[in-house]
């Protein structure tokens, strides 16, 4: 895993193409002659620098770590290592959810650079969200993809020992398990020198944020969960941003962020994304209830991606289990396969609060944070940009601060339905 920073350097079109040139089943893949061959860099994200590769044959896609954050630049340096990581992350996910990411071809540790199948013609979901556009295949896909990683990284099916091998696998991925507890968790409560929201509507908002005990309880606890629960393999960046979709397929993609945590905050991470794209859909329109039929497509994914993650997972739980934790032999008898039951139906309300609180938190930090999603970013006026902001954040505070009233996915919804047309009080 260890990297030699003098072995690395970052590889522009020209010397990417030398390098590709090098490996003989990436070029026979691509065909034709290198010179000939398109190179588009496409990266739109925080971190990395992403290729396109087109020959005569067919396609790749090239991503390589920088060593500092994209976003901001070099005055934020960011381990190569990250890249290995990322790696390990989709091989593992490659096997445990068949179909579900992208093909790995070729991978240089030292380069920080991986080569995996184009998807084509599959676009980032977040940006089709933003459109409107409805897809069939997702829940399915989602809830089955999480239900597995999350399952077979887990103590419910993985001995103590290869469980505590895995955690250790991962551990070192530390500096950007870092970036996730200042960014989510702690600077949005905070005065912090990268902090942007919608000014100056939201400028009273955000003072609240700052002012707020009850909220800085609920986030603190939040983190300390995510720093101390290494319940299973998350993909740690599990956003709207990070699935590339079609009608018929679902590929999840940048797993850089990689490491044993808390369930929850994986797929409190595709609830939050969802939500959002919920409240921001009434600055899109451009008529009165135009997006109706889309916003309610929303809402009904929101419920159904929990509740099919949760039967998928449980279905797991009773067919798969060979871990160490809830042996089977403690619960033999029809007394005992009745109490075990009842124990998972209590685990999973425990998960699904973890869950509530983590959307919380994405929901904010995206709102008030450096990061932002393009669900609001592109709403033109700054105004209904705020209003729709503004209701997420009144959710967000109730589903962290008071995450015990919400019971069920449905409760979630309920409340996101009622804020839909709420009018909230802006900064001047």
């Amino acid at each position: 895993m260890a990297q030699e920073q003098g072995d690395y350097r970052i590889l522009h079109e020209g010397a990417l193409r030398d390098y590709l040139a090098g490996l003989p089943e990436i070029a026979a893949l691509l065909g034709g002659e290198p010179l000939s061959w398109a190179i588009t860099e496409v990266g739109d994200g925080n971190l990395n620098l992403v290729f396109i590769v087109r020959g005569g044959r067919g396609g790749i896609a090239v991503k390589q770590a920088l060593p500092y954050v994209r976003l901001v630049g070099e005055s934020w340096p960011l381990p190569l290592s990250r890249a290995h990581y990322e790696y390990l992350a989709l091989s593992k996910q490659a096997q445990l959810a068949p179909g579900l990411v992208p093909a790995l071809l070729h991978h240089n540790e030292a380069l920080a650079l991986t080569v995996m199948e184009v998807l084509e013609p599959h676009i980032i979901m977040r940006k089709r969200l933003v459109a409107a556009t409805q897809y069939p295949r997702f829940v399915d896909d989602i809830s089955t993809f999480m239900a597995r990683t999350l399952f077979f990284t887990s103590d419910l099916a993985l001995p103590a020992a290869e469980k505590k091998q895995g955690i250790a696998a991962f551990a070192g991925n530390h500096a950007l398990c870092k970036i996730t507890e200042d960014l989510i968790f702690t600077d949005p409560y905070r005065i912090a020198e990268q902090n942007r929201w919608t000014a100056p509507y939201l400028d009273g908002l955000a003072a609240s944020l700052r002012d707020d005990m009850d909220l800085h309880v609920a986030i603190s606890r939040l983190k300390l969960k995510f720093m101390a629960s290494p319940e299973a393999l998350i993909h740690g960046d599990l956003h709207t941003g990070s699935i590339m979709v079609t009608e018929s397929e679902t590929r999840v993609i940048d797993p850089e962020f990689a490491f044993y945590g808390p369930m929850g905050f994986d797929v409190g991470a595709v609830l939050a994304n969802l939500l959002m794209s919920y409240f921001a859909s009434a600055g899109h329109e451009r008529s009165p209830a135009e997006r109706a039929a889309f916003e309610g497509w929303v809402l009904e994914t929101i419920e159904q991606v929990w509740n099919e993650f949760a039967r998928k997972f449980l279905d797991l739980w009773r067919s798969e289990a060979s871990g160490d934790a809830y042996p089977v032999s403690l619960f033999a008898g029809e007394r005992g396969v009745a109490r075990l039951e009842a124990e998972r139906q209590a685990y999973m309300q425990r998960l699904f609060t973890d869950t509530v609180g983590f959307a919380a938190a994405k929901t904010i930090r995206r709102i008030f944070g450096l990061a932002h999603n393009i669900d609001f970013e592109l709403i033109e006026d700054p105004k209904k940009r705020a209003i729709s902001e503004a209701r997420a954040v009144r959710l967000a505070r109730a589903m962290m601060v008071e995450a015990a009233a919400f019971r069920t996915i449905a409760d979630v919804t309920g409340a996101a339905r009622k804020l839909r047309d709420w009018q909230p009080e802006l900064s001047n």
